[in-house]
């Protein structure tokens, strides 16, 4: 084994084991980043067929899927939102109201 691979693996081992420490917003984002850098890199592989296609590929696909998961992050400066279930049955998300402050919900 050589040693680019033994720092790979190590990184990896570290990168995973401080993902633990973030909170739920930020385990989303790096989340998004990794699955985008890994579709970014398989499509960069497929379309360039080099190495520099694949980190390209890799590096736009982590921007794109850090950014896109953030914007979808509920904020936490916002309304208190929560579950209903109509008559109907089905459950929806709203902003709480009376209903939740007197156990009615």
């Amino acid at each position: 084994m050589n040693i680019s691979r033994i720092a790979a693996v190590g990184i990896l081992i570290i990168s995973a084991s401080l993902a633990g420490c973030a909170n739920p917003e930020q385990q989303r984002t790096a989340t998004g980043a990794a699955l985008g850098g890994a579709t970014g890199a398989l499509l960069g592989q497929a379309i360039g067929g080099n190495a520099g296609s694949t980190l390209l590929g890799a590096g736009a696909g982590a921007l794109l899927g850090a950014a896109v998961a953030d914007s979808t992050n509920p904020r936490p400066d916002g309304p208190p939102m929560c579950r209903y279930r109509a008559p109907d049955g089905y459950v929806y998300v709203a902003e709480c109201d009376e209903r939740y402050y007197r156990g009615r919900y």
